[in-house]
């Protein structure tokens, strides 16, 4: 993935846990929130997944690409790192953004999610102690 997001936008550095897969994003998020989705469960082996939305093009890997392990079609799958199984992003909304999973982040981003979705299918054993809002399915 290529970058082109403008120079004078701040960047941010994200990595997996073994550090093969390395990326740059744009300090320029859509919005962000946790999702408690099955899918998003299991892929990070969590009660929810925090993460911040932003158009694809704005997310560069600088390392590791070649290694990526990619569940789904071009348009809309998962990135793990191939060595150690690390959701880095997803890649969403027919190809156009990526959803960063805020855990791989090195660097503070400047948006926090600000709310709660697909509670409707939250873990039965977690309980949501914060005042964010709470949607059934996607927000609104």
């Amino acid at each position: 993935m290529v970058s082109d997001a403008p120079a004078s936008e701040r960047r941010l550095k994200g990595r997996c846990y073994c550090g093969q897969s390395r990326f740059e994003v744009a300090d320029a998020f859509r919005y962000a929130a946790n999702c408690h989705c099955s899918q998003c469960r299991r892929t990070t082996g969590s009660a929810f997944k925090p993460f911040a939305g932003i158009e694809r093009r704005k997310l560069a890997v600088i390392a590791g690409a070649d290694g990526l392990l990619i569940v789904g079609e071009p348009d809309a799958h998962d990135a793990h790192c191939g060595r150690c199984g690390s959701l880095l992003f997803s890649v969403v909304r027919d190809g156009a953004y990526v959803h960063v999973a805020l855990g791989t982040l090195e660097d503070a981003p400047g948006i926090r999610p600000s709310h709660h979705i697909f509670v409707g299918s939250k873990a039965p054993w977690y309980e949501i102690t914060d005042d964010l809002p709470q949607f059934e399915g996607h927000s609104p």
